[in-house]
């Protein structure tokens, strides 16, 4: 992963089984991300499901002060984050539900992004993942995202600059109406792909 640049990563349960079994797992979830990554990473927005997460991020520039020089066989700082995220969330998950091995799949998923649509599209993406699984019916009725700080509704778990985020939409209107205009798209196009 390089500096400045937005990237949307993504993992699942191993197997596809759950990675959060209680409430208290989704915010131990943030609490971890916060404590390993925030330092090095600017987030724009997430969506934890029962068995995988979306995250939207940048990596920040760390400065020439900072920057690690390291070859195939070592980490840089930003890897050596990831990994002791997971470990430590993985640990403690083990631990709580008495159970053994890996709780992801081996490798988080990365998709570096360039464009500015693209960018909103993979906003409203993530945000509209628990409806798009029918858990709710509409985004802001799902607790573990970040849409309910976007409406002004929970707390800022992962420093987000709301202001930042919203600009991409010229407002929170157009960030609501984006939102649902999106959903309409996935409806039709889920249709489509159905007929076939």
């Amino acid at each position: 992963m390089l500096e400045n640049n937005i990237y949307h990563i993504y993992n699942r349960g191993n197997n596809k089984e759950n990675i959060f079994f209680e409430e208290k797992n989704y915010l131990f979830f943030l609490q971890r991300f916060r404590f390993y990554l925030c330092d090095l990473v600017k987030v724009y927005s997430f969506c934890l499901m029962p068995n995988h997460f979306h995250i939207l991020l940048e990596v920040k520039d760390f400065g020439d002060d900072k920057k690690i020089n390291y070859t195939n066989k070592e980490l840089s700082q930003l890897e050596k984050a990831f990994k002791g995220f997971f470990m430590s969330y993985s640990k403690a998950i083990n631990k709580a539900f008495d159970r053994t091995g890996s709780l992801f799949q081996k490798k988080f998923k990365r998709k570096i992004i360039h464009d500015e649509n693209y960018l909103k599209s993979i906003v409203a993406y993530i945000h509209l993942n628990p409806v798009r699984a029918d858990l709710v019916n509409s985004a802001e009725l799902w607790p573990y995202s970040s849409y309910k700080f976007f409406a002004g509704e929970q707390i800022n778990m992962l420093n987000i600059d709301k202001n930042e985020v919203l600009s991409w939409f010229s407002g929170k209107h157009n960030f609501i109406e984006f939102h649902k205009l999106y959903r309409e798209f996935q409806k039709d196009r889920d249709y489509l792909f159905s007929e076939q």
